[in-house]
């Protein structure tokens, strides 16, 4: 018999029991529509396939699309410090240690201010100018890329296959950086901190990011490696034309626009410190590992070669440039060792990827020989004030290099010139037949125009409006005091 309170009992639970059921309906979702078959798993041979295009640098083809490769990765974040190294601290102290040391923060605060302004640049539009692709022009890559839109840790396959985009694009942009940069050598100790900024900025965007694009992107003029419809197939490994050839002619027209420093001519203008002048040197000889080698952009074959011809020109050419004065003058001093390792960093850059061992010797050789005579005689019969020979190393030096290359470049140690571009815009048979420094002039007097024309008009425009120079008072006392507000040594 049940009480009154079991019954009661009873009705709860068949209250609650009817509640819980009701609720598991109310989330039993609706029946899905039949799901689509999930992609078949990558087979063996095509996983095999991926690590075979990894370790070549190649395609990986669907089974890793997208997925960036921790060793070429890592190589080439690594080259970009290196690059960054040689403008920061490298560049600074070798310019800072050549001029009189009433002006060593100038170069100092120079390469600091350039450096962060071509960061901004870049990441608001060079890049995208540079390496985009919306215009499909062989002039200026796109708008895609503004701020770096877009730009993420998968590999832009345009230029990579295995680098993440945002390593790849801070890697170019300290190429950016220490391009202008070097254009300070020729007008050090008496322009204007904020006329050099302004000339930047408006270098960059008429000189640099087409220029950039011309020889590097994938729709560019002068690209004849990567883009089959290149109207001049030339080639130029890590910047020969884009950062030496560049600074260097536009350094020369900016330092004769100037005019010489007070004194030139007359008054002792030694360098302040050989010491810093040997450091910077041997900054900028560690750095270049990662531009030279790092334009591979990967850690592969063509990078090793860039390493080591890189070694041996630079090696050779600091060399030769002391053996030089040391017949001619009696002596071989640092400050020509140190001009000779740069001059050969520059003239092997072009080419470094491109050429073999015998090659880098020849270059080192050249690489000293003909700057050494512009730096010495050149400037002297002419009387222009490059005062830290921009424009005999840089300039001259890249010029070299980039026609070098043309009758010295072989597809023994880089098989992509004769790859598929290469064939379809002629570059293949111009290196088997030994046409190719044709088209390197080609590429070398339409950098020179641009260089000299732009740098013209962009010169008399800062001077017209900011004004170029300072005051003669602010000159002889010192840019570091006047301009800075600092002295780089107590006594």
């Amino acid at each position: 018999m049940h009480t009154p309170q079991r019954i009661l009992r009873y009705c709860l639970f068949a209250c609650l029991a009817g509640l819980l059921s009701l609720t598991a309906v109310a989330q039993t979702p609706p029946a899905a529509a039949p799901a689509a078959a999930a992609p078949a798993a990558p087979t063996t041979d095509e996983r095999l396939a991926a690590l075979e295009a990894y370790v070549n640098n190649g395609d990986p083809g669907k089974t890793l699309t997208g997925v960036a490769g921790p060793g070429h990765n890592g190589w080439m974040m690594t080259s970009a410090a290196l690059v960054l190294f040689m403008t920061l601290p490298g560049l600074a102290l070798f310019y800072g240690g050549l001029v009189r040391r009433k002006n060593v923060l100038s170069v100092l605060a120079q390469c600091l201010g350039i450096t962060g302004l071509v960061t901004i640049l870049w990441w608001a539009f060079g890049y995208s100018l540079v390496f985009g692709s919306s215009f499909n022009s062989p002039y200026f890559g796109g708008t895609e890329y503004f701020f770096l839109k877009g730009v993420t840790s998968a590999p832009n396959t345009n230029y990579a296959y295995w680098v993440s985009q945002n390593v790849f694009s801070m890697y170019q942009m300290m190429f950016a950086i220490i391009t202008p940069a070097l254009i300070v050598g020729a007008i050090a100790e008496r322009m204007k901190f904020g006329a050099i900024l302004a000339f930047v900025t408006v270098w960059m965007f008429v000189v640099y990011f087409p220029l950039a694009h011309m020889v590097w992107g994938s729709s560019g003029l002068m690209n004849g490696v990567w883009n089959g419809d290149a109207k001049i197939p030339a080639i130029d490994f890590a910047g020969g034309t884009v950062v030496h050839m560049s600074s260097g002619w536009s350094a020369l027209i900016l330092c004769i626009i100037l005019g010489p420093r007070l004194g030139f001519g007359k008054e002792k203008m030694a360098p302040h410190s050989m010491v810093l002048c040997m450091v910077g040197t041997g900054m900028l000889w560690v750095g270049w590992y990662g531009f030279n080698a790092g334009s591979a952009v990967a850690a592969d074959g063509v990078a090793a070669n860039a390493f080591m011809t890189t070694t041996l020109a630079t090696a050779v050419a600091a060399f030769t440039w002391g053996a030089i004065e040391r017949i001619f003058r009696g002596h071989a001093s640092i400050l020509g060792f140190c001009s000779g390792a740069v001059a050969g960093l520059v003239v092997i850059t072009p080419a470094c990827g491109f050429v073999d061992s015998t090659g880098a010797v020849i270059i080192g050789v050249l690489a000293a020989v003909v700057p050494y005579i512009f730096c010495t005689k050149v400037k002297a019969m002419f009387g222009y004030d490059d005062a830290l020979d921009t424009f005999g190393v840089h300039a001259v030096g890249g010029t070299l290099g980039a026609l070098l290359t043309g009758f010295l470049a072989t597809a023994s140690v880089n098989a992509n010139l004769t790859g598929a571009p290469a064939t379809k815009n002629g570059l293949a048979k111009l290196v088997t037949d030994g046409g190719l420094w044709l088209a390197q002039l080609k590429a070398i007097g339409l950098t020179l125009v641009l260089a000299v024309v732009a740098t013209v008009v962009i010169a008399y425009l800062v001077k017209f409006t900011l004004g170029l120079r300072p005051t003669e008072e602010v000159e002889r006392q010192g840019l570091d005091i006047n301009e800075h507000g600092e002295e780089g040594y107590a006594s």
